[in-house]
């Protein structure tokens, strides 16, 4: 895809390297922002970088070539033309793991699943030996999946290891096929399964919105929208942004029933939560609420 200079571009990125110099890198992306003027999100660690930023074709390319100089020139990159800023400021981390997996870290540079592009993909999936599993949180799988997925119906990512180890016996003779949203997950979910002695796995290169992007929606495996970690919530299989919007209080996506429900009260409860939170919590949402209220009018 061609883009120009003045167009908005979403980059998002992940590398697993070995980083030594952290504190460097984080204030290095710091100045590098003053400059030019990205908003986003960048997570800095031992193991690698991951982030997702926003900015001008022109802005984003600068930063591309600072981190192909300082970390690496093998990332996984993804560039997409959107029409408006999805987030609100941008921020760098160092953090322990750029993903946690479970109690222990797996180090996807002593091995990975077998990566598939989507027409691969799309062939794997009319295997009867093939199993697909989803390593999303459920609130994710809940509004989009490849079909005859396998749910682990996780709340978090680090409880995927236990899921598996306890699940694991129905799958010893399959081809096992994970995917997510933009691949980082499953660079840890095939390293721990390759751990435990499986051979055949495989992963969705670039994850779901890779996918979007080289197959046609009539043509498509996958049913739903594609939930996003940022202020679109989710994207069709267009990449434009979905129908969906969510819960400030439990980070839930919502439909536009949710938004109707008697239970919703925005930033205070939705369906997905009212009867999971205390009044407290619900009175501590309400007065962050009145917060944000607050910001807009100054």
């Amino acid at each position: 895809m061609h883009f120009v200079k003045q167009e908005l571009i979403l980059l998002s990125f992940y590398k697993f390297t070995k980083i030594e110099n952290l504190i460097d890198i984080k204030n290095n992306i710091r100045e590098l922002n003053k400059k030019n003027s990205f908003f986003g999100t960048i997570l800095v660690s031992a193991e690698g970088v991951n982030g997702s930023i926003c900015s001008s074709y022109e802005n984003i390319q600068i930063f591309r070539h600072f981190i192909m100089k300082k970390i690496s020139p093998d990332f996984s990159m993804k560039m997409q033309l959107v029409f408006e800023v999805p987030f609100k400021k941008f921020r760098v981390k160092i953090k322990n793991q750029i993903i946690k997996i479970g109690e222990k870290n797996f180090n996807p540079e002593n091995g990975t699943g077998r990566y598939l592009n989507p027409n691969e993909w799309d062939e794997f999936l009319k295997n009867k030996n093939t199993v697909v599993i989803d390593t999303r949180n459920s609130y994710e799988s809940n509004i989009g999946y490849f079909k005859d997925s396998i749910f682990p119906m996780t709340a978090s990512f680090s409880e995927f290891p236990e899921w598996f180890k306890k699940n694991c016996k129905n799958f010893r003779s399959k081809n096992i096929l994970t995917y997510c949203t933009g691949g980082i997950r499953c660079e840890k979910a095939t390293s721990y399964i390759k751990s435990i002695g499986f051979d055949k796995v495989f992963q969705l290169s670039g994850g779901i919105l890779n996918y979007f992007t080289y197959v046609d929606k009539a043509k498509s495996n996958f049913q739903g929208e594609c939930f996003v970690f940022d202020e679109r919530v989710s994207v069709n299989h267009s990449l434009k942004k979905g129908s969906f919007s969510v819960c400030y209080a439990c980070g839930n996506p919502l439909t536009k029933n949710d938004l109707m429900s008697s239970l919703y009260n925005k930033g205070i409860s939705c369906p997905n939560c009212y009867f999971k939170t205390t009044s407290k919590q619900k009175k501590k949402f309400e007065n962050r609420q009145k917060q944000f209220r607050f910001k807009k009018l100054i």
